[in-house]
């Protein structure tokens, strides 16, 4: 499994949407409400040899209220 950190801008007013339809998806591990240039922060595992583009663009950035995300790729852990 790769981990991935989200982070996920959202139109105003819209975060707590946002975080409710991620929740129902059943697709991350973690999801945070954070201050900063992002509202939201999502870490999930996505499955070794699966499109990481593909995933996020399917599983993700098809959410009404998100208006860009930042992902961060992990590679191993200390």
């Amino acid at each position: 499994m790769t981990c991935l950190f989200v982070q996920i801008r959202c139109r105003p007013g819209t975060a707590y949407k946002v975080a409710d339809e991620i929740a129902l998806r059943e697709i991350h591990s973690e999801l945070y409400s954070v201050s900063g240039e992002y509202d939201l922060l999502m870490k999930l595992y996505v499955p070794d040899g699966e499109d990481i583009g593909k995933f996020i663009n399917d599983k993700v950035l098809n959410i009404d209220g998100i208006e860009r995300t930042y992902t961060t790729q992990t590679y191993k852990a200390f």
